[in-house]
């Protein structure tokens, strides 16, 4: 009989991957619930989901989509790509163009922000542009407002290039530990003067603009010009490991916290015991998850039927489901109704 030892001290030199250490939700572009969005001018999300185009003062109009394209032999799929369709070869003073993801607080615990045990934090990812230069990437605490920026360079055209990037330990302003805003990702593209005409802030300060996006090049400049990337990974540490593949249905779970798009239909019914009510709730959905708080609901395509075609009232929404009121007269009895499609959109 064979007695294999368990002890701590047999185990002594086997590790097993952490996981959960990657703070990016769908780092790997793979989740696309609102597809391709054109004629981007202003802020919007589009692509791959949690990316949102921060965009200020009209920097070029753009194209957020995801893409089939990722570095060979990584492991990816797909990636997200920002595109020009208008370009703005001269940029205004305030112009911005960045890509961006916001953390929850209570997610950030561990990097023990605010105090003396502040941890540092590595971002690692992917990307591949037609413009090479120097990129800014910016970390920021939007419950204290502080910042610090790091410069990288894309050094050859549409080339898929890895790029590794630590920030050092802030001891000062804990984030808040709640469901909010605490912690922005932000990869630069396009900046005007307001945000560079400084020194590049690479410790941890309160934002003076001039000083955020340093030495950015202008991805705006050129019709067609574009910024791909894929595989991004914000851990905590001086060093950067290998990325975090999660399964795609994880990922979706943890995308729809944020965004549900229904498009699948589905019919409910509601029974009366009398012959006329004034209001009534027709029947409810759940969420496939809780999501981060009750969303915004719109995009609402549903047919109501109470003996004729009649349009629907109000609906209650809370973070696991919504329910479907009906404010007309129900005269026969019964509702009927189709929720052809919706949108539930609870982002940061």
């Amino acid at each position: 009989m064979c007695i294999r030892d368990r002890s701590a001290a047999a185990l002594t030199g086997i590790s097993s991957p952490s996981s959960f250490r990657n703070l990016i939700v769908n780092g790997s572009c793979i989740i696309n619930q609102r597809g391709t969005v054109t004629g981007v001018t202003t802020s919007s999300y589009g692509g791959a989901d949690r990316w949102k185009a921060s965009l200020a003062d009209a920097p070029g109009t753009w194209q957020l989509s995801q893409v089939a394209d990722a570095p060979t032999g990584s492991g990816f799929s797909h990636c997200l790509e920002y595109k020009v369709t208008t370009a703005n070869g001269t940029l205004d003073a305030g112009d911005e163009a960045v890509i961006q993801t916001t953390l929850e607080g209570q997610e950030l615990t561990h990097i023990k922000k605010g105090t003396s045990s502040a941890e540092q934090l590595t971002l690692s990812f992917w990307c591949k542009s037609s413009t090479t230069g120097t990129y800014i990437a910016e970390l920021y605490d939007t419950d204290n407002d502080r910042q610090c920026s790091k410069s990288y360079t894309v050094s050859a055209g549409d080339t898929w290039e890895k790029k590794t990037i630590t920030f050092p330990a802030d001891t000062t302003g804990a984030f808040t530990v709640d469901n909010q805003s605490s912690l922005a990702v932000k990869l630069w593209i396009a900046a005007g003067t307001t945000w560079t005409s400084g020194t590049l802030s690479t410790t941890w300060t309160s934002p003076t603009d001039a000083n955020r996006a340093v030495g950015q090049v202008n991805l705006s400049a050129t019709l067609n010009n574009y910024f791909r990337m894929t595989g991004v990974q914000l851990e905590v540490g001086d060093t950067a490991t290998s990325f975090e593949h999660k399964p795609y249905r994880q990922v979706l779970e943890d995308c729809r916290r944020y965004l549900w798009v229904w498009s699948g239909g589905i019919s409910m019914h509601a029974d009366r015991t009398t012959d006329a009510h004034n209001c009534g709730r027709v029947g409810q959905v759940f969420f496939p998850t809780t999501m981060r708080h009750a969303p915004t609901v719109t995009n609402m395509s549903m047919t109501v039927y109470t003996g004729s075609a009649q349009t629907l009232g109000t609906y209650e929404i809370d973070t696991d489901h919504i329910w479907f009121n009906h404010s007309g007269s129900f005269s026969d009895g019964r509702a009927w109704a189709r929720i052809n499609s919706f949108t539930a959109d609870a982002e940061i």
